[in-house]
C-alpha cells in the first residue's frame, strides 16, 4: 500500500510525463499515460486494503478481513476521512462478534468519521442499537432504530429492524 501523499505524487508525475509525451508528438504514449493515472487517483479514494476486506467480508471470512485491516499501518494519517470511516466500520462488524464494548467505539468512530453508502450507516446504527439494547438503554436504541429506518430507503433491514423494536417493547 502507497500512503495517500505518495499517490498524488505518482498522479502528478504520470501527468508530467503524458504532456512530455504530448510535447513529442507521442499522442499515443502521451494518451496511455493519462489514462494510467486513473489507477492512483482511484486508489486514493477508495483503499486497496480495505476493498479487499469489503470481498473477505462478503465471503464471511473474518479472519481474512483482519489480515487485510491489519496491513493498513497508521490508518490516521494513511487513509482519507472516508476511507478511516470504513476502516472503522470494518473493524467494528469483525469485533461485534466478540467484544461489545470495542464494537461500540468503532461503529461510533465510524458514523462520526462519515461513512458515504446510506445502507452502511444504517447497519451502523444498527448494531449500535443492538448494544444500546443489550445494556438496558431503551430511549437510545429508539433513536438509532429509527434513525437506521429512515436511512434503509431499499428495506433491506425491515425485518431486522422490526424484530428489534418487538424486542424493545418486551424491556
Amino acid at each position: 500500500m502507497f500512503h495517500k501523499n505518495i499517490k498524488l505524487v505518482l498522479v502528478a508525475v504520470l501527468v508530467i510525463l503524458s504532456v512530455w509525451q504530448f510535447s513529442d508528438n507521442n499522442i499515443g504514449n502521451g494518451i496511455f499515460l493519462l489514462l494510467l493515472t486513473f489507477f492512483p487517483i482511484f486508489l486514493y479514494f477508495k483503499n486497496e486494503f480495505i476493498l479487499l476486506a469489503f470481498l473477505k467480508l462478503r465471503k464471511q471470512d473474518f479472519v481474512g478481513a483482519k489480515v487485510w485491516l491489519d496491513k493498513i499501518k497508521k490508518p490516521e494519517s494513511a487513509l482519507v476521512k472516508k476511507q478511516q470511516g470504513y476502516y472503522n466500520y470494518l473493524h467494528g462488524l469483525m469485533v461485534s462478534q466478540t467484544n461489545l464494548n470495542q464494537a461500540e467505539k468503532f461503529f461510533k468512530k465510524a458514523i462520526e468519521l462519515g461513512l458515504s453508502m446510506d445502507m452502511d450507516l444504517a447497519v451502523a446504527k444498527l448494531n449500535l442499537a443492538g448494544i444500546a439494547m443489550s445494556r438496558r438503554r431503551k430511549i437510545e436504541a429508539t433513536n438509532l432504530l429509527n434513525e437506521a429506518k429512515k436511512l434503509d430507503k431499499q428495506n433491506m433491514l425491515k425485518e431486522q429492524i422490526t424484530m428489534m423494536k418487538q424486542q424493545l417493547k418486551k424491556i
